[in-house]
């Protein structure tokens, strides 16, 4: 690559990507972020809020894919995909059954979710997935939490429409990610990395899978990309 191609654009998960073995953000990534030249998004499964507070605190413009491709926000603008509705009657049948999401009364897991709904892992893995299929209905194991979700909501789709109101083509885009709601950026992305930490389903769909860990990881590609771009 010569010294004046610019660096590609990001798409990157937060948890097990941008933080610790322990969940934390490494705040290592603050600076490489905050310094990129070229677009980054984060693309996550948490709901909405936790990524657009974390833009704020990294100093970054404000582009975010949340609950796993239900929720986009670019350029001030924002965008759902997927039925709540349909998973709101699912989640409602699930509980009927005897079914429990596993959060506590405040449930900040789902407060403030829009498009899917987040299980703990201890939660009745089975039911949720009869209940899934019942409802036609994506079950997503993030190892971090079940989400029970439209199957046409993705991070993939978010990354498309990312790419879209930046006007950049999505194979320009590097993604990094861990889990196997990472697959479809990956897919979308002209170039992925999984993180050493990757469950299976992400360390196949990625190009490469790092030696490195979460956010060293993360961290490690940066450095790659600067170094064959000549940055």
């Amino acid at each position: 690559m010569s010294a004046d191609t610019p660096l590609p654009p990001l798409a990157l998960d937060i948890d097990g990507t941008l933080t610790d073995e322990d969940g934390r953000i490494d705040p290592r990534i603050f600076d490489p972020l905050r310094e990129w030249p070229t677009p980054v998004v984060l693309a996550t499964g948490k709901s909405f809020p936790y990524p657009v507070a974390l833009t704020q605190f990294l100093g970054i413009p404000e582009r975010v894919i949340a609950e796993n491709g239900g929720v986009t926000l670019v350029d001030g603008a924002v965008h759902y995909e997927g039925d709540p509705d349909r998973v709101e009657r699912a989640t409602a049948a699930f509980r009927d059954r005897g079914g429990d999401l596993g959060w506590d009364a405040a449930d900040t897991v789902n407060r403030w979710r829009e498009t899917e709904v987040a299980a703990r892992l201890t939660a009745d893995e089975s039911l949720l997935r009869a209940v899934a299929d019942e409802f036609d209905l994506e079950l997503l194991d993030t190892g971090y939490a079940y989400h029970l979700k439209a199957p046409d909501a993705t991070k993939g789709r978010g990354l498309e429409r990312v790419a879209a109101a930046l006007d950049t083509d999505p194979a320009e885009w590097v993604a990094v990610g861990d889990s196997e709601n990472d697959a479809p950026t990956f897919a979308t992305a002209g170039r992925s990395f999984a993180v050493a930490n990757a469950d299976e389903t992400a360390r196949s769909a990625a190009d490469e899978v790092l030696t490195e860990g979460y956010a060293a990881g993360t961290l490690a590609a940066l450095d790659r990309l600067r170094a064959e771009f000549g940055d």
